[in-house]
């Protein structure tokens, strides 16, 4: 693999892991009505998720496994930043924060987030890999 190659997946995954963390730091916030804004990060996380796994599959010409390994490592980015932030968020504002629970967190919210998201990103993939390739007329 050309180290060009390797530095486009690594930003782009820390890009969209970042984008992740935003929209899920944002459906957070005080609002009037939470159910509708965290129904609009689920949405906006989804279509990050599919322009990821486009981008992955149309412009990077990657194969559906990688595709779905950089998916998943993209939002295990978001929900590990996710988990810092919960984490420096009980600290400031809890007396007694139960810091074991925290730093679990930090392991297990990417796992539970990462291997569902991989499973569907190479199902997806999969799919994408499958249909015809659009051939441009010279």
């Amino acid at each position: 693999m050309e180290r060009s190659s390797h530095k486009s997946w690594i930003g782009t995954v820390i890009l969209v892991g970042v984008v992740y963390f935003l929209i899920g730091r944002g459906s957070t916030l005080p609002h009037d009505n939470v159910g509708t804004w965290r129904l609009a990060a689920w949405v906006a996380s989804a279509g990050v998720a599919a322009a990821h796994i486009g981008y992955e599959r149309f412009q990077l010409d990657r194969s559906p496994l990688v595709t779905a390994l950089h998916a998943a490592l993209a939002v295990a980015l978001g929900a590990f930043l996710l988990a810092i932030a919960a984490t420096i968020n009980a600290v400031m504002v809890v007396a007694n924060p139960p810091y074991g629970r925290y730093l679990l967190a930090l392991v297990l919210w990417p796992i539970f987030t990462a291997v569902p998201a991989f499973l569907v990103s190479l199902a997806i993939a999969s799919v994408l890999a499958r249909l015809p390739a659009k051939r441009v007329a010279k």
